[in-house]
């Protein structure tokens, strides 16, 4: 009789908690170029610190680092070493696993997968150009360069948008935007008409967000210190600027640069790096029109190369690529605006910052 009602009893409480909703997992990985390493954290959802877990070593510089929609894989740039590295996420500890490791046919400074995760783009600043690995389902890049496309000096970053129709690499040399047509089923690339968004003079447009509803594009402008808004023809694909906002405080003199740029999950704030300001630039987005107001800046680490936002909005990383620093921030939810509450030691000249959570 007690054995049996010991019985009903786990049966009873396995059931409860099968009802109960699963904690989430969230970690941080970041590229870490002086050190030849990826580093990878434990994201604590209650209050935002973060745990080492491990390093991973690799055979360069690592720099751009990239997800796939179903997160299941890290892709990274090893830009010193030419070479493009696929990992496997486990899901319940965030430690990677080597999958694959091809020629990158140069030093990538930006990839992407396009929006269904079957190939992945990536943007050469020294060479100039673009390209087009094939990805297969288990994450292995496939060695064979599908299309290579000659552009210009400085392609900075390559994204697709969010119906997977077109793609858009911001040039700072040639102080303009290519616009890419993408064959999604072959993997191919075309020039749009025109190919080129041409920036207003000695902006140099370094980085990209799109928002989600795919109305409006986000430039951050390296030389002018700036973000650019536009808009984007959902039949075409083209873009038409609409505002351009500073950066920085009016009364700064110094010397800067833009690096990244990033939307909120609920696209309701975007957020912009200044090396030499040394600081995170805050907006508000009007939903309606897309346009910019400024919330003022945030004091980052030095030289605040990469940031990002973890997928439920609540807490943004940018790394200090000078002193080797993390910062992290609360993301006030009725503002966008944010409080530092961290600051961690995470190696030599830190270059990306990727957050990834699972459900």
């Amino acid at each position: 009789m007690f054995s049996l009602l010991r019985f009903y009893l786990l049966i009873a409480g396995v059931c409860f908690v099968s009802i109960l909703p699963c904690r989430a997992a969230s970690y941080v990985y970041i590229s870490l170029g002086g050190e030849k390493r990826i580093a990878v954290y434990r994201q604590n959802e209650q209050d935002g610190t973060l745990t080492h877990l491990e390093d991973v070593k690799v055979p360069g510089a690592p720099g751009c680092l990239e997800v796939d929609p179903e997160k299941k894989f890290l892709f990274a740039s090893i830009r010193s070493a030419k070479e493009f590295m696929s990992f496997a996420i486990n899901p319940e500890n965030g430690k990677l696993k080597l999958i694959s490791a091809v020629p990158a046919g140069g030093n990538a400074a930006y990839i992407a997968t396009d929006r269904k995760g079957r190939y992945l783009l990536s943007a050469y600043y020294g060479e100039g150009k673009v390209a087009v690995h094939r990805l297969k389902k288990d994450g292995t890049i496939l060695p064979e360069i599908v299309q290579t496309i000659p552009t210009d000096k400085n392609a900075h970053a390559i994204l697709p948008d969010q119906s997977n129709q077109f793609v858009f690499v911001p040039h700072t040399g040639p102080n303009a935007v290519y616009q890419f047509l993408w064959d999604a089923g072959q993997g191919k690339l075309k020039a749009n008409e025109p190919a080129l968004f041409k920036a207003a003079p000695e902006m140099e447009p370094r980085h990209l967000a799109i928002s989600k509803d795919n109305r409006f594009i986000y430039f951050d402008n390296e030389k002018g210190s700036s973000v650019t808004a536009c808009k984007l023809d959902p039949q075409s694909g083209t873009l038409t600027a609409f505002q351009t906002v500073s950066t920085l405080p009016k009364d700064f003199e110094g010397k800067n640069t833009c690096a990244d740029i990033e939307l909120s999950p609920s696209g309701k704030n975007l957020y912009a790096s200044n090396r030499g300001h040394d600081s995170i630039a805050c907006y508000a987005v009007d939903p309606q029109t897309g346009k910019l107001t400024s919330l003022g800046q945030a004091a980052t680490e030095e030289t605040p190369r990469s940031f990002n936002i973890d997928p439920e909005g609540r807490y943004l990383y940018a790394a200090g690529q000078k002193n080797g620093k993390l910062a992290a921030y609360r993301i006030t939810p009725e503002n966008g605006k944010l409080t530092q509450f961290a600051t961690y030691e995470v190696g030599k000249s830190p270059s990306w910052v990727e957050v990834v959570k699972f459900p």
